[in-house]
Formats: C-alpha cells, sequence, structure tokens
C-alpha cells in the first residue's frame, strides 16, 4: 500500500460503502468523496460526509497509518483544520488529529483490487497491462487515446509558443525551425534547429533562386565546411560560404554536434541538409500553401525534394559510392514532418486564430496518414492494440512513453478500468 493507491481507492470508491464507522464506532457514510487536490494541502477537498445523524463537509485527508499524521507535522498546520474525516490504511495511534472523525479503510478494500494493482506494477513485460487491455471497452480506449494525442499536443506546442514568441510571431520562422528540426528527426534534431537559428530564414530567402548557394550557407552554418577537400563540390561551397559569411556576419554552429554512428547512410545529416537545401530553393511561400492545404495528396508534392546530383554518389563529402542513387526526401519521412510538423504548426495556429473547424481539419490531416511504424508501435501491435492512422501512434507513443514506461497505471484510464473491473 502507499499513498498514491489510497488516493485512487477513495477517489473511485473501490472499497465497500456499506458498514462503514469511525474509530469511534459511529456510523459513516460518504456522500462525496471530495475534489482530490494535486497542490499543498489536504489531499481532498469539498467532501461530504455523514457521522451518526450529523453531515459535515470539508477536507478529507489520507495516510498509510494514522501516525502519520504526526510524521508529517499537520497537527501545526491551520490549512487542516477544516477536515470532516481522515482516512488511514491503517489506524496505528488513536487522536492524533483530535476530535477529527477516523476512517480505518484496510479491511473495507477487496483483496483482488489489491492483487490486480500488485500485477500491473510487477508486471514483467514492457506494457504493464499487456494480455489485459483488450476486454477494456473500444469506446473507452478510444476516448483515452483522443486524450493523449491533446495531451501530446499541449506538451509539443507549449514549447512551440515559446520559439513563436521568441520570432515576434513570424510563423514562417516557426515553420523554418520546426521543420529543420524534423528534417534531423530525432537523432539530429538538436543540431538542426540550432543550423537553422543560426542562420535567419531572410537569408536563404534571398538567394532561394541558387541551390549551390543555399547548400553553401547551409552546410557551412552546420561546421561541415571546415575540412581540406578533394572533390569540386564541396570546395565551391567553401568558397561561396566564405563569402555570404563575411557578408552577413555569421556564425557557424559546432560541426562535432552532428550524429553519424548507427545511423542508415540515406539519413546521414549531410544527405538531410542537402534535401533541407532543395526545400528552401524550391518552396518561397511554403508556410501560406501548408496553412492553406489540408490534403496529404496536396501536402505531399510541397515536401517531394530530391538532393542536388552530387548526392547522387555520396553520403558524405569526398566519400564517393560506385552505385547511383538519387537522394529523395521518401514518402516515409514526408509523412513523418506532416505528423510532427504540419499537422501540429497547423492546429497551433487555428487556435491562434480561435478557428475550431481548422483545429478539426488539423485532426483530420493526422487522421488521414498511415500509422508510424517504430519499435513503440509495433511493441503495441504484438500484443493486440494496433494504430489504424498517425493520429493514434501519436497516442500510444504518449501513452507508452508518459505512462506504461514509468508504471503510472493509476493515472491512467486503461490502468484504472483493469485494477477496478472483476478478474
Amino acid at each position: 500500500m502507499n499513498e498514491a493507491l489510497l488516493q485512487f481507492i477513495w477517489q473511485y470508491s473501490l472499497y465497500k460503502p456499506t458498514a462503514l464507522q469511525t474509530a469511534d464506532g459511529e456510523t459513516l457514510t460518504i456522500i462525496y468523496c471530495g475534489k482530490l487536490n494535486r497542490d499543498a494541502g489536504p489531499d481532498f477537498t469539498e467532501a461530504k460526509v455523514k457521522v451518526g445523524s450529523t453531515t459535515l463537509v470539508g477536507n478529507v485527508e489520507l495516510h498509510i497509518k494514522s501516525s502519520d499524521w504526526l510524521k508529517h507535522g499537520h497537527q501545526n498546520d491551520t490549512a487542516y483544520k477544516n477536515l470532516v474525516l481522515h482516512v488511514v490504511y491503517e489506524n496505528d495511534v488513536s487522536d492524533v488529529a483530535g476530535n477529527i472523525p477516523v476512517l480505518e479503510l484496510k479491511k473495507h478494500i477487496p483483496q483482488d483490487v489489491l492483487v490486480r494493482y500488485t500485477g500491473l506494477m510487477h508486471a514483467p513485460q514492457k506494457l504493464p497491462c499487456a494480455g489485459q487491455h483488450e476486454r477494456i471497452k473500444s469506446i473507452t480506449k478510444e476516448g483515452w487515446l483522443s486524450r493523449l494525442l491533446a495531451e501530446r499536443w499541449e506538451q509539443k506546442l507549449g514549447d512551440w509558443n515559446v520559439l513563436l514568441e521568441n520570432s515576434a510571431e513570424d510563423w514562417r520562422n516557426l515553420l523554418y525551425w520546426r521543420t529543420a528540426a524534423n528534417f534531423g528527426f530525432k537523432t539530429n534534431a538538436t543540431p538542426f534547429l540550432m543550423l537553422a537559428q543560426s542562420l535567419p530564414l531572410n537569408i536563404p530567402t534571398k538567394h532561394k533562386d541558387n541551390l549551390m548557394q543555399i547548400e553553401a550557407l547551409l552546410f557551412g552554418q552546420a561546421g561541415m565546411l571546415e575540412d581540406d577537400f578533394v572533390d569540386d563540390y564541396p570546395r565551391e561551397l567553401q568558397r561561396e560560404y566564405d563569402y555570404l559569411r563575411k557578408k552577413y556576419k555569421l556564425k557557424p554552429i559546432a560541426g562535432h554536434l552532428w550524429k553519424f554512428l548507427r545511423m542508415r547512410p540515406a539519413n546521414f545529416p549531410t544527405v538531410r541538409i542537402a534535401q533541407f537545401a532543395a526545400l528552401i530553393h524550391k518552396s518561397l511561400h511554403l508556410f501560406s500553401q501548408i496553412i492553406e492545404t489540408h490534403s496529404v495528396k496536396e501536402i505531399e508534392p510541397l515536401l517531394d525534394v530530391t538532393a542536388s546530383s552530387y548526392w547522387d554518389t555520396h553520403f558524405q563529402f569526398d566519400s564517393a559510392q560506385e552505385q547511383r542513387s538519387p537522394k529523395s526526401l521518401g514518402k516515409s519521412s514526408i509523412q513523418n514532418i506532416i505528423i510532427n510538423t504540419i499537422a501540429p504548426i497547423q492546429f497551433l495556429y487555428a487556435a491562434k486564430q480561435d478557428t475550431y473547424k481548422l483545429q478539426e481539419k488539423a485532426l483530420q490531416l493526422l487522421e488521414s496518414v498511415p500509422a508510424e511504424k517504430n519499435n513503440i508501435t509495433r511493441l503495441w501491435e504484438e500484443n493486440g492494440w494496433q494504430a489504424v492512422n498517425a493520429a493514434q501512434s501519436q497516442a500510444l507513443l504518449q501513452l507508452y512513453n508518459n505512462y506504461c514506461s514509468s508504471k503510472r497505471c493509476l493515472e491512467c484510464t486503461i490502468g484504472l478500468n483493469i485494477i477496478k473491473a472483476p478478474n
């Protein structure tokens, strides 16, 4: 038993409500358990209970043992003056809270509730609810996924709001920064964002008709043009960057930030930077096009770019490959950008404009993209929960990362239903 579980049991009335008595032997009826308080002070507020013939309204404090009242120093805290009930798992010391009625809950908690909770907490597999979530109603699971997606976007867009404020509410800059981070995917997202922030958007925009100059600016700012090269292409990039760097007083980021190890060559940051340069070269008015487009079929061509011809035979500078292969962004990468950049920025823009219909369209855009395939979605699929679209796969990622991996089953709708439901 722990206080989080005891609060959970109290909040959802997972105890036998009949024949309740206070430690003094008075009959007790719980009319309303109260509102869970996550701030300082009593655990539940605005509770309503009936002790004997007297109805009381006020706060409720919970402890594993009644002696914890003294250990926590509540006897000297005025925040605990308005208590109508002290709920404990075990009443080991009498009258610690003065005249406040005490309820010992231990003998009223069904054993199977504790067994189901313990089963989740000590589950050996990565998903605590593996083999059990299948019996939860579909409508319950779908509702929980919707809330998880909203939670995921709330966390993500909170950071994006800061970026937006830092750019003086310039949406083009936000799209530029977040698209750059997305091109880095998970491994190189941070240096890609640093690269974009080190190169104001107006500078590559001035050179959008010259792909070589855009590449020179990006590779130079990435700190990747500081070697002695053999190939003509990187040497030409060096010459262009040397001129542009002085012209715009630019300072590159550290080249050692980029990660190449344990990556597929097609995902090397060199290739991704070349593709990002091609996107800037192609799309001058990308933000206005993105905001006005809510169809995957219309968005995909906007992001369909291929790195310049040098990269047909290279993954890194001065390291030619025998086999020629154009380095196109690829459909899965485009879908990844739609999922992690386009749909969220559309949602944020709609929220800022207070346009509910556009928010719905952003969600619908996510629902029209296939579910992501990664280790976490495969784990869910192996355990009988397959995402049908990107909205669901994003929610399942949130569920695993924020709840399952840290065993927050008491805060999860699935965990709640498993603990509450009979076997």
